[in-house]
């Protein structure tokens, strides 16, 4: 299976994402936030970095669990603002 290259709008929101969960995790290490998650240092990296701009759900959702973020809170720091929709059509 090939994947679709991503948007530009597509990977700011990773990096908006990645940095949302940074700000999050504050004073606790990278580690210790991916164990109470149940997902890799490394995984998390990628996630912060922006290399990583489309986690899987469960994903997020393990880590908004960690870090106690609300989904909603998450997916309207990571909406589209109305200059974005531009980018992404």
């Amino acid at each position: 299976m090939v994947r679709t290259p991503l948007t530009p709008w597509e990977r700011d929101r990773g990096e908006r994402f990645g940095a949302l969960l940074r700000e999050a995790r504050g004073a606790r290490s990278m580690v210790e936030v991916a164990a109470a998650a149940g997902i890799s240092s490394e995984t998390l990296r990628k996630i912060e970095t922006g290399r990583a701009p489309t986690p899987a759900f469960f994903t997020v959702a393990a880590l908004a669990y960690a870090l106690d973020l609300s989904l909603d809170d998450l997916a309207a720091a990571c909406a589209p603002a109305e200059d974005d929709e531009a980018l992404s059509a």
